[in-house]
């Protein structure tokens, strides 16, 4: 009996004991680092992700479309200031040259890439292919 009245008087208190109050070791970070163009004003041609509680994550990655419908990954590195280019199992990868703030111009060798809000130039020498973002 003195058992169960132990028990029954404990029990509450271990509950009320364990109340749950986050980890405090964890400090939340809202701001989101800002891409500037060269010229120190905001890069347009950066695009954000927006989650369901209204947190903003930087967006890399997309699906561009040439005229004749091929498509294309586009995969950008903001730290790295490079861009992936993929297509046909043939990865291009180029170097930040330039930032404008409303067009951003990669290079490596012959390939040159300028990448604007919703399309992408590539030009290797004589060849010109436009590709158009989709909203894949």
């Amino acid at each position: 009996m003195i058992k169960k009245s132990i028990l029954i008087v404990a029990l509450p208190i271990l509950i009320i004991g364990c109340k749950k109050n986050g980890n405090k070791g964890i400090v939340k970070s809202d701001s989101l680092e800002m891409i500037t163009a060269d010229n120190g004003k905001a890069d347009s041609t950066i695009s954000y992700n927006t989650d369901i509680n209204g947190k903003k994550s930087i967006k890399t990655d997309y699906v561009y479309k040439a005229t004749d419908g091929t498509l294309v990954k586009v995969v950008f590195d903001y730290k790295a200031k490079t861009v992936s280019i993929r297509s046909n199992n043939k990865t291009f990868i180029l170097n930040k040259v330039e930032s404008k703030g409303n067009e951003t111009t990669y290079e490596k060798m012959d390939m040159k890439a300028k990448v604007t809000k919703d399309s992408l130039i590539l030009d290797q020498g004589s060849n010109i292919i436009e590709l158009a973002k989709t909203k894949i």
